[in-house]
C-alpha cells in the first residue's frame, strides 16, 4: 500500500471569511439549568463538567443569546419565567461564550417579553413615546446594551435588531386593540416606512459600536415565499444596512423540508447579494410538540433516531445551498434531569428523561464539515504551508485517506496498490 497525491484542479482562496460556516444553537437559559442543578451528559452517558466545552468537543463554533429590554416590568398575563434575559444576564453569559473561543450571535427582542409573528409589544418603559421619539431610543438603547457587551468581553459577532420581525416591531403596548396595532403587511404600506427607521436607526447603533459584526434580519413565513420577498424588497426599497437574511423553520409549525427549500430559492434568486442563515430550528427527540400543525413522525419517528434523521436531511438540503452559512438550534440546551423543572419541551438536544445528548447533536458538525467546500481557514493560502481538514482544522502532514486544504489547494490523499 502507497499513498499517492492527487492535486485537484479547484481555484481556493483561504483568506475568505465570508465563506465561513457557522454551527451552534440559542443557548440562552444555560445558566438556569446549571444553577438548578441539571445532569449534562453525553452520548455515551459520562457526565459533562462544561457544557460550552462539550458543545465545542461537538464542532459547534457559534452561541445564539437572546435580550430583553426590561423582563421585570412585563406585566401581560402569558408572563413567562423563561423571559428572563436582561442585560446583566446577558453580558455574563455572553462573556462565557466568547471566552469558550465562540462566535456570538445577540438577538434583540426590544421587548420586555417574548417577540415573534405574533406579538410584539412595545417595552413598558417606551409606551409612551412618539414614533420620533422611538427611532432616537432605539438607537441610543441598542448603543448602550452594545457598549456594554463590548465592556463586558462579551462582542458580539452577530447581531439581530429584532426577533421574527417579519411584521414589524414596536406594535404598541401589551393588550392595545388589534387595529391599533402598528403592523406591517404585504400588499398594504401602512407602517412600514415607521419599521424601516426603526431598524436603519439600531443598525445605525450596530455599526457604530461593533463595526465588524454582521447585521441579521430575522423572518419566519418560510411557508409563504411572497411574504418574505416582500420583506425584504421592503428593505432593500428603504435602504436598510444589512448582511444575512435570518430566517426560523420549525417543521412541525412550517411543513416539510421542501418548503424550507422553496424559501432558500426565492431568497437566492432575490437577493443574491446576501448570505442566509436559519437561526432557529428543532425537531422532537420524543412525543409531538404541543401546539404542532404538521406531524411528520412517519418520516421522522419522534425518537433519538427520528431526531437525528430529521437534522440529516435538513443539513443534507442546506449544504446543496452555497448562500446558506448558519445554523442554529433553538432552546438546544434544554435539560430537566434531576431539577425541579418541567420536561415538557421535547426538541432540544438533550434528553430529560436521562439527561444525555442526543444522536442529533452529534450529527449537527456535518453543517460546517461538508466535502463541497472548506471552511475557516483564514491565512491567506501563500503565506501557510500548514496542512488543514475541510472543517478548518490545522493537522498534521496526513496520513490518512481525505481530501486537505495545502498552500491555497485541495488535495486529494487516496491509497493505491
Amino acid at each position: 500500500m502507497r499513498l499517492s497525491t492527487l492535486l485537484l484542479a479547484l481555484a481556493f482562496s483561504a483568506a475568505t471569511a465570508c465563506a465561513q460556516k457557522f454551527v451552534g444553537g440559542d443557548i440562552s437559559l444555560l445558566p438556569e439549568y446549571e444553577e438548578a442543578k441539571a445532569a449534562y451528559f453525553d452520548h455515551s452517558g459520562s457526565a459533562i463538567a462544561s457544557p460550552l466545552e462539550f458543545f465545542k468537543e461537538e464542532g459547534m463554533n457559534a452561541m445564539r443569546l437572546r435580550l430583553f429590554v426590561n423582563p421585570s416590568q412585563y406585566s401581560g398575563s402569558d408572563k413567562d419565567p423563561n423571559a428572563c434575559q436582561d442585560i446583566e444576564y446577558v453580558k455574563q453569559l455572553g462573556k462565557r461564550i466568547k471566552d469558550a473561543g465562540f462566535k456570538l450571535m445577540l438577538d434583540f427582542h426590544y421587548s420586555d417579553t417574548w417577540a415573534d409573528p405574533a406579538k410584539q409589544w412595545t417595552p413598558a418603559e417606551w409606551v409612551g413615546l412618539s414614533d420620533t421619539e422611538l427611532y432616537q431610543k432605539i438607537y441610543s438603547y441598542t448603543k448602550d446594551a452594545l457598549t456594554q457587551m463590548v465592556n463586558a468581553g462579551a462582542t458580539p459577532d452577530f447581531i439581530q435588531p429584532g426577533n421574527e420581525i417579519s411584521y414589524g416591531m414596536l406594535w404598541g403596548a401589551y393588550g392595545t386593540a388589534e387595529a391599533s396595532l402598528k403592523k406591517c403587511y404585504i400588499g398594504n404600506s401602512a407602517n412600514w416606512n415607521r419599521f424601516t427607521t426603526l431598524l436603519i436607526n439600531a443598525v445605525k447603533a450596530c455599526r457604530e459600536v461593533c463595526p465588524e459584526a454582521r447585521i441579521v434580519l430575522h423572518t419566519e413565513r418560510v411557508q409563504q415565499p411572497d411574504v418574505l420577498a416582500n420583506f425584504y424588497a421592503q428593505m432593500k426599497n428603504a435602504s436598510v444596512d444589512y448582511d444575512i437574511i435570518g430566517l426560523s423553520y420549525y417543521p412541525y409549525w412550517h411543513g416539510a423540508l421542501t418548503v424550507l427549500e422553496n424559501a432558500l430559492r426565492r431568497m437566492e434568486n432575490d437577493f443574491a447579494d446576501k448570505d442566509i442563515m436559519l437561526v432557529e430550528t428543532g425537531y422532537p427527540y420524543a412525543w409531538e410538540v404541543p401546539g404542532s400543525t404538521y406531524n411528520f413522525s412517519s418520516l421522522y419517528p419522534y425518537s433519538d433516531d427520528g431526531q437525528k434523521a430529521f437534522t440529516k436531511a435538513l443539513i443534507d438540503m442546506l449544504n446543496q445551498h452555497q448562500a446558506v452559512k448558519g445554523l442554529f438550534w433553538w432552546w438546544m440546551e434544554y435539560n430537566a434531569k434531576n431539577t425541579n423543572l418541567s420536561g415538557w419541551y421535547n426538541a432540544p438536544l438533550f434528553d430529560s428523561r436521562t439527561g444525555c445528548a442526543t444522536a442529533a447533536m452529534d450529527v449537527m458538525r456535518e453543517f460546517v464539515s461538508d466535502p463541497a467546500s472548506v471552511h475557516g481557514v483564514t491565512v491567506p493560502a501563500d503565506e501557510d504551508a500548514n496542512w488543514y481538514t475541510l472543517s478548518g482544522q490545522r493537522v498534521a502532514a496526513p496520513s490518512q485517506k481525505g481530501v486537505y486544504v495545502h498552500k491555497g489547494k485541495k488535495i486529494l490523499r487516496y491509497a493505491k496498490d
